[in-house]
């Protein structure tokens, strides 16, 4: 291997080998795709050597490369391994994590603040996601909500939810005490995954031939939350993750019963970044800060 081979160009390799795509080693090295490319030519042309074997929409190695990265891998590693040893001065790490907009406003991020204290030298890079049809987002870990367990990845249980009628103060002076058939009366505030939520709360409740008079489906928890908080209508709120909602009295349950869901709440490490220390200790706060026992909240009132 030429003396003027870059580490920087091995490092590209070695992540193009693993995933096999120079988009998704520029995303997880923070370069553009024409950045890795022009590295693996460079490192390529150094060795006079053809490492990757391109094809329209991929990138596979050839035998040579496939025999080069079992090689070098190992000796990056340790030449890492090395200078992490040998540093005098207190590293800064970072940790990314992707997770919904509204777990993130509603628990994650007040709860930063504990993190800080405990990890000073830890950043978290944040990335929220909108709504369940965006795509992935390449980030260390992910908080994820689905009605099933992911099957990628090592996979955490957080929490359950389930969904609680509430309004505004002012609109529950207004409907509170007239029964169900008030909600037929009522416009209906929903987020837009769910559609049929308030037909499946009616039958959970017992509220047959139920005839909603307008129900109105949002794109986002939070817009959900603040549209009943601003007096629109009735919404389905979910528990306990819009605990401050109550709390603070900008919602109020109309009604008792809940609509028990297969929702949860679920943490996903990526396997390939088992090794760093820093996500293992991200994983472990958040599991101690929303197991069963210790994100026990008061009942709603």
């Amino acid at each position: 291997m030429s003396l003027q081979t870059p580490l920087r160009g091995l490092r590209c390799f070695c992540v193009a080998a693993e995933c096999l795509s120079f988009k998704e080693t520029a995303k997880q090295l923070y370069l553009t795709p024409s950045a890795v490319s022009h590295q693996i030519k460079q490192l390529e042309d150094n060795l006079n050597l053809s490492l990757f074997e391109r094809k329209t929409r991929a990138i596979e190695l050839t035998e040579t490369g496939k025999q080069f990265y079992l090689e070098i891998k190992p000796l990056l590693e340790q030449l890492s391994q090395t200078i992490n040893q040998f540093s005098q001065v207190e590293r800064v790490l970072e940790v990314s994590i992707s997770m919904p907009e509204f777990f993130a406003s509603e628990l994650f991020v007040p709860r930063l603040r504990g993190w800080s204290e405990q990890y000073p030298n830890i950043n978290i890079k944040l990335e929220t996601v909108k709504s369940r049809r965006e795509g992935p987002k390449y980030t260390d870990v992910s908080v994820i909500l689905s009605g099933k367990k992911p099957v990628e990845g090592t996979v955490y249980d957080l929490f359950p939810i389930s969904y609680l009628p509430a309004c505004n103060p002012a609109l529950f002076q207004r409907l509170h005490g007239k029964g169900y058939r008030i909600l037929e009366k009522t416009p209906l505030i929903l987020h837009q995954a769910r559609p049929t939520a308030w037909h499946q709360w009616a039958e959970r409740v017992g509220f047959h031939q139920f005839q909603p008079k307008q129900i109105m489906q949002l794109d986002s928890m939070f817009s959900v939350a603040r549209a009943a908080q601003q007096g629109l209508g009735v919404a389905l709120i979910p528990m306990p993750i819009s605990h401050a909602w109550f709390s603070s009295g900008s919602l109020v349950k109309l009604f008792e019963q809940e609509l028990v869901s297969r929702d949860r709440y679920y943490l996903v490490q990526h396997d390939s970044d088992s090794e760093r220390p820093e996500i293992k200790l991200l994983i472990d706060w958040i599991l101690q800060s929303f197991n069963s026992t210790d994100f026990a909240l008061p009942p709603v009132t």
